[in-house]
């Protein structure tokens, strides 16, 4: 049967999951129209592979095809009611839905694997993915983030299984029903959605009751499911643990079965856990474990997930922690693996209202580092909060080695620094400037 050519316009284009789903939309043969409020490296690469984007959110600045009554419209949760494009398809009655539900229609029918949690979904996924693409399955994977080395945040080589980010942010994962879903965590976050941990807590356990098939959850979540864990009695399990220069070695108990000596090249206790959620969720679509153990070596890593690299004679570490738990994992790493050195953080807070809701949570683990080092609080979607700020954070910070800078002031503070381990962590545009001191230590 032909495929019917389809028109979508994706009004927020540039955001890491919209990105994703206007390349499979692409990859399927369809029109592809994209609106985004800036330039980025990722709508350059848009643009560069079909998809034309504009920057004006007036009606008048979109394209005549787009305006046809054809065409759907997907946008983005971040993406106010205010917005004039938005606005007008809406009143015009064209088909206009959230990236959540959009991605949800692509799922139905299909075998689904869903990766639910504060932390941890974008590494599950991308384990995920490598090892369904390690394994030559039939799958499309849209991920919340990147492997090292690759552009593109779709993976697809077929239609048989779905491997997707079920996002907590705006309940946008209660649009989903999984074949196989997992809850790595339930770290309160997005207090701006969900007013009350009960509440935060109530949208898992309604996301836990559609998924159809198995629930996979970290040892201890407050869920029915198959458990997972590293040195605790669960249902896939990690022990034996040793730390190897530039990961782990371990043994792995399953329900079924037992490895030996297996590595990972990764850094991070919460890394073996996503890699671990991982495995579970391929072994109940009855994909070889042998198999999945041996495309563990090959895996890439993610993009700003741990990342480390040598910065003249400082070692620099790049990760996206932008909740107070994630921070704490990160240094939990550093201690462990680099215990003699002093160690600076560099922080970027991402939203305001995040900021305010862990105030204290973000001074206590940000005090524990040697040297704290603040950019200012990254918007993103929100507007100022009163008297949110990071020189109160600063202020506030009881800590005899602190400072607030500019963003562009990054290389020069490392370089006067006297610590040899260097945290750089956020969510928000810090990364662009992170891109920037890799570049300097490739030269």
């Amino acid at each position: 049967m032909k495929h019917q050519i389809m028109t979508y316009y994706f009004i927020g284009i540039g955001g890491v999951g919209m990105s994703a789903l206007a390349r499979l939309c692409l990859n399927q043969g369809n029109k592809v129209f994209g609106y985004d409020r800036d330039h980025t490296k990722l709508t350059d690469e848009l643009e560069s592979e079909g998809i034309p984007i504009i920057y004006k959110d007036t009606v008048e600045a979109m394209y005549s095809e787009v305006l046809e009554k054809q065409t759907q419209i997907i946008y983005t949760a971040a993406v106010t009611d205010a917005h004039p494009q938005l606005n007008y398809f809406v009143k015009n009655n064209f088909s206009v839905k959230k990236r959540a539900l959009f991605m949800a229609e692509l799922c139905n029918g299909k075998q689904t694997l869903a990766v639910a949690g504060t932390h941890g979904k974008t590494t599950t996924s991308a384990f995920l993915t490598h090892i369904f693409s390690k394994t030559q399955q039939s799958f499309t994977s849209i991920m919340g983030g990147f492997f090292q080395g690759n552009p593109s945040n779709l993976i697809r080589t077929g239609d048989d299984f779905m491997l997707v980010e079920a996002d907590e942010y705006d309940r946008s994962f209660l649009h989903l029903n999984p074949t196989v879903g997992a809850i790595t965590s339930i770290d309160l976050d997005h207090l701006d959605v969900y007013q009350t941990r009960e509440a935060f807590k109530k949208a898992f356990t309604t996301f836990s009751s559609q998924v159809s098939e198995q629930l996979i959850v970290a040892y201890d979540l407050p869920f029915e499911g198959l458990t997972y864990g590293v040195e605790v009695d669960a249902d896939y399990r990690i022990y034996n643990l040793k730390h190897l220069e530039g990961g782990y070695e371990f043994d792995l108990m399953t329900p079924t079965e037992n490895f030996s000596q297996v590595k990972l090249n990764q850094l991070g206790e919460h890394n073996l856990s996503n890699m671990l959620c991982a495995l579970a969720m391929v072994d109940q679509v009855k994909i070889s474990l042998d198999a999945a153990l041996k495309a563990l070596i090959s895996f890439p890593g993610v993009h700003r997930r741990m990342n480390l690299f040598k910065w003249n004679d400082k070692l620099l570490v790049d990760d996206y922690a932008h909740h107070p738990n994630e921070i704490k994992s990160v240094l939990k790493t550093l201690q462990a693996f680099y215990k003699e050195h002093t160690k600076c953080v560099i922080f970027q807070p991402h939203l305001f209202s995040r900021t305010q809701d862990f105030y204290q949570e973000f001074l206590a683990i940000l005090s524990e580092f040697d040297e704290v080092v603040l950019l200012d609080i990254y918007p993103a979607r929100e507007l100022p909060i009163k008297g949110i700020t990071s020189a109160r954070m600063i202020d506030d910070l009881k800590h005899p080695c602190k400072k607030l800078i500019d963003k562009h002031l990054i290389s020069n503070t490392i370089m006067e620094s006297e610590a040899k381990i260097f945290a750089l962590l956020g969510a928000g545009d810090i990364g662009d400037e992170i891109q920037l001191l890799k570049s300097e230590s490739l030269v």
